[in-house]
């Protein structure tokens, strides 16, 4: 059992030189066809002392795509601007998973032209999201799925899996946390359904497993993770047991030999929007996952380094660390206090915010 999170450490096919992992984080810098643009690939590469960096959402289709400045992976124009990150990154000595999603009924008819969005059930989500000015609008109901639909869009995550690793990347991360559509599936606030994808905790995983299980073929288990957030109630998410569905989850993941889990859960004493007084499920996961388990939600050196050493995690991802600190890691060895992202820009176009931060070197001369 590893002691520090500068340890190397396993992962699927590859060997991470340190523990600290760079968690996904959305921050809109894509243009208007959805590719990254160039100031992207130097935000990464910028970054790519952490152990691995799991990119932002990405888009699998036209149809999942509803946040400003988010980035697509479904055309070849996308494709090859994602070749650019990659090479980034490895120039750097870094290595890189994307996360890949779908939005679902979190999508409002601004993204698509007017259309309704999809979800498993036509259970409209709590709240607002912004439009493509940035102004907050409500969600609408969306229509159910039909069975063909769902087939079509595991292909188009295994498609957009393979595109991945066509443009360098090292790996893929499937997004089934935060109330997009892939929770809207497992979780049984959202998902009213009465044939083979609802109604049952196993019927509720389906879509996810098939989505694991059709991308493995494609690309390799060990080139596959998976993130959750078994406690989050953003969007009003909710399920009835989530002890025995995420449980169900980790098990049926475990069998599969992925490279890893990766579990969000901000503690109930956290500021994140994503914080509830929900019962933390993440030690009980550890112990029905086999496999390398992630942990991420508010973690610091200190509190990451004791679930390290307690066996409740093989790493730790973290997120806004990252982005006023790119050389984190090297600060956190070396105790160099860290900088402050400046929360204004976490959304705008431009380097502002965002690849315009210094490393601590830099910051000295």
């Amino acid at each position: 059992m590893a002691n520090s999170l500068f340890d190397p450490i396993e992962l699927g096919r590859y060997t991470l030189k340190n523990r600290i992992l760079m968690a996904p984080m959305t921050r809109g810098r894509s243009d208007a066809d959805g590719a990254p643009q160039d100031i992207v690939a130097q935000y990464y590469g910028q970054r790519a002392e952490a152990g691995l960096i799991i990119t932002e959402a990405v888009a699998v289709s036209r149809l999942g795509h509803g946040w400003p400045g988010a980035p697509g992976l479904y055309t070849d124009h996308q494709q090859a601007e994602w070749a650019k990150v990659a090479n980034s990154i490895h120039s750097a000595g870094g290595r890189v998973f994307m996360q890949l999603w779908h939005m679902g009924g979190a999508v409002i008819p601004d993204y698509i032209d007017g259309a309704q969005s999809v979800a498993p059930s036509g259970v409209a989500l709590s709240g607002e999201i912004p439009d493509r000015k940035g102004n907050p609008t409500a969600f609408v109901t969306p229509r159910a799925l039909t069975r063909a639909e769902i087939v079509n869009i595991i292909r188009d995550f295994s498609n957009s899996a393979e595109r991945a690793v066509a443009a360098g990347i090292d790996g893929v991360e499937i997004h089934a946390a935060n109330s997009f559509l892939i929770d809207q599936f497992l979780r049984d606030s959202t998902n009213h359904r009465t044939d083979e994808y609802g109604g049952t905790v196993a019927n509720r995983a389906r879509f996810l497993l098939e989505i694991v299980d059709d991308m493995a073929a494609r690309i390799g288990a060990d080139r596959v993770g998976v993130r959750i957030s078994p406690t989050n109630a953003v969007f009003g998410i909710s399920d009835s047991d989530p002890k025995a569905l995420f449980s169900h989850v980790a098990v049926a993941l475990s069998e599969r030999e992925l490279a890893y889990l990766h579990v969000l859960e901000p503690s109930n004493e956290s500021d994140s929007f994503m914080a509830t007084t929900n019962p933390t499920l993440a030690d009980h996961l550890r112990q029905a996952y086999a496999g390398t388990f992630i942990l991420n939600g508010g973690l610091d050196l200190k509190a990451g380094t004791a679930a390290l050493v307690e066996g409740r995690a093989d790493a730790v991802a973290m997120g806004a660390p990252f982005i006023a600190n790119p050389d984190l890691v090297t600060r956190l060895a070396e105790g160099i206090p860290l900088a402050a992202p400046d929360q204004s820009t976490f959304y705008t176009p431009g380097p502002e915010g965002y690849s315009d931060y210094p490393n601590a070197q830099t910051a000295a001369a």
